[in-house]
C-alpha cells in the first residue's frame, strides 16, 4: 500500500508533530486551553486539535487520495466513520491518546495512526514521547520499535498459574459487570488489574513484553486499531468474546489483546463468564 520512503515519511512527521505541538505543551497547559466533550472525563486540549490538523494534512499529501478519520474530527462529524469501509485508504489518527493523563501532567500519553483499507489494517505507528519510544508495525512484516523488532511474550511458553497483569481497569473501559469481575474476581483467576488511562501506552506496553494484556468494552477505531496490529505484530494475540481473532467494527466484545493466546483466553474467559 505505501512505501519504504513514505512508511518513514510517515514515523518522521508523527514524532515532529507531536513533539512540536503536544510534547511543548506537556506541563504547560495555559488557561482555555481544555475543554469538556462529553463531560468531565472527556477532555479535548488545544494539543489535540493542532495535532489531528497537522497530521490530517500531512498523511494526505504523503498518500494521495487517502482519507482521514481523527478522533476529533469525528466528534464534530460522526458521519465520518463511513470511510472505514470505503474503497480510499484510510489513516486513522488519535492525536493524543490519554488527555486526561496530558492535562494532569501524567506523561501516559500517545499519538497513534493507523492505515487501513476496506476494513483491514495495513499499518501502524504509535509514538510515546515523554519515552521517545516509537512503535511501528506493518501486517506480515512484524512490529519493530528503535529500528529492533519486538515481541510481545519475549519469555515463551507462559504457565497457566502465573499472575497476569492485564490493563483496561478503568470503570470507562467496561461495563459495571465486567469492572467488577476484574476486580473482585480476578485474584482468584490470576489477573491483576491495572490502569494507565490510554489504551495506546498499553498496546505498547504489550508489545514491549512490560504488560501481559489489555481488555476493553469499546472499539472506537483510534483509540484501538494501532494497537491491535502492533501486538499482532509482536506476535501477541487478539481475541473477542467469542475466542476468535478479533476484527475492528465487527466484536464481539469485550477483546483482549496478550503477549500470547493463553493470556487472552484467560482474560476474556474472566469477563464473559
Amino acid at each position: 500500500m505505501i512505501s519504504a520512503q513514505t512508511f518513514a515519511a510517515v514515523e518522521e512527521s508523527i514524532r515532529a508533530v507531536a513533539d512540536e505541538e503536544a510534547l511543548a505543551r506537556f506541563g504547560r497547559l495555559a488557561e482555555g486551553d481544555v475543554d469538556e466533550k462529553k463531560g468531565p472525563l472527556d477532555l479535548v486540549t488545544v494539543a489535540d486539535r493542532r495535532v489531528e490538523e497537522r497530521l490530517t494534512r500531512t498523511l494526505t499529501r504523503l498518500l494521495p487520495g487517502s482519507r482521514v478519520i481523527g478522533e476529533e474530527a469525528v466528534h464534530a462529524d460522526p458521519a465520518l466513520l463511513g470511510a472505514l469501509l470505503g474503497e480510499d485508504p484510510v489513516w486513522i489518527v488519535d492525536p493524543v491518546d490519554g488527555t486526561s493523563n496530558f492535562v494532569r501532567g501524567d506523561s501516559a500519553f500517545v499519538t497513534q495512526v493507523a492505515l487501513a483499507a476496506r476494513g483491514e489494517l495495513l499499518a501502524s505507528w504509535t509514538y510515546r514521547p515523554v519515552e521517545g519510544i516509537l512503535a511501528t508495525a506493518r501486517r506480515g512484516e512484524g512490529a519493530h520499535a528503535g529500528g529492533r523488532p519486538l515481541r510481545a511474550a519475549p519469555g515463551g511458553a507462559q504457565h497457566a498459574d502465573e499472575v497476569l497483569l492485564v490493563a483496561g481497569a478503568r470503570p470507562a473501559h467496561l461495563t459495571a459487570d465486567q469492572h467488577r469481575r476484574l476486580y473482585e474476581l480476578g485474584a482468584a483467576h490470576g489477573v491483576k488489574p491495572w490502569a494507565s488511562g490510554s489504551a495506546g501506552c498499553d498496546y505498547l506496553d504489550v508489545a514491549l513484553g512490560r504488560l501481559d494484556a489489555a481488555t476493553y468494552a469499546y472499539d472506537n477505531p483510534w483509540d484501538h486499531s494501532a494497537g491491535i496490529l502492533l501486538v499482532a505484530e509482536a506476535g501477541g494475540t487478539v481475541l473477542g468474546a467469542d475466542g476468535l481473532p478479533f476484527r475492528m467494527a465487527a466484536g464481539p466484545l469485550p477483546f483482549a489483546a496478550a503477549r500470547d493466546e493463553s493470556a487472552a483466553r484467560r482474560v476474556v474467559a474472566l469477563l464473559t463468564a
